[in-house]
């Protein structure tokens, strides 16, 4: 990653992308080197440009923001946080799936955009607080894509120390590594070591990955 973060706003509304780019335009670590409206200019101008993290709407023409974010990860263009609003709890899963590495709020203030795209772009996930919430409630719901996963991670979970699965547990409750430290009557560091060998033995690249998993097996806050 560059030691600019590289950022393509992609929304089919163009007072969106015009408020998110304004509002990044007065930040030197980070710089707006695209605009798309729909999740197909967004793969072509990712091909181009190469950011390092890509903001996506979902409701978009032509290719939506789940089919985009998709095709983005597979190529491994860039990492995407997804444009939501709390009434569309239907895509989080969708797009969780599909590789996204956070959720941020099409009302969002300029701190708070800031700090995702810094968090997603170091590598982070960035689940907020009351986005984890919904996720949650969305997987744990009877007839939910994560219904029926109990068999499907057997045998990654299987490699996990108890204590790995510990935390993993409590990281499905969507518990902060302090808090998991706190639970656990543990040593933050030692947290995030467990954290770093749940995500290689799962085979997950960060939190978001975890979690999925979690639900899907029926372990998270158990």
């Amino acid at each position: 990653m560059s030691q600019v973060l590289r950022v393509l706003l992609v929304d089919d509304q163009p007072i969106i992308r015009s408020g998110f780019a304004m509002m990044l335009s007065v930040e030197e670590d980070i710089t707006v080197v695209g605009e798309a409206a729909n999740g197909r200019e967004a793969i072509d101008l990712a091909e181009r440009e190469r950011p390092d993290v890509i903001v996506m709407d979902v409701q978009m023409p032509l290719m939506d923001g789940i089919a985009a974010t998709r095709e983005v990860v597979a190529r491994d263009l860039g990492r995407v946080i997804i444009l939501t609003t709390f009434d569309a709890d239907n895509y989080l899963f969708d797009a969780l799936q599909a590789g996204a590495s956070g959720f941020l709020l099409k009302n969002a203030e300029a701190d708070q955009l800031v700090d995702a795209l810094r968090a997603v772009g170091h590598g982070h996930a960035l689940l907020a607080p009351e986005v984890t919430r919904r996720v949650i409630a969305q997987m744990a719901s009877p007839g939910s894509a994560a219904a029926g996963g109990e068999g499907r991670h057997a045998g990654l979970l299987a490699q996990l120390t108890d204590r790995e699965l510990d935390v993993l547990r409590l990281m499905g409750a969507g518990r902060s590594n302090a808090e998991i430290a706190a639970d656990l009557v543990i040593g933050a560091a030692t947290v995030k070591t467990h954290v770093s060998s749940i995500f290689a033995k799962l085979q997950v690249r960060d939190r978001v990955g975890a979690v999925i998993i979690a639900h899907e097996a029926g372990i998270a806050g158990r």
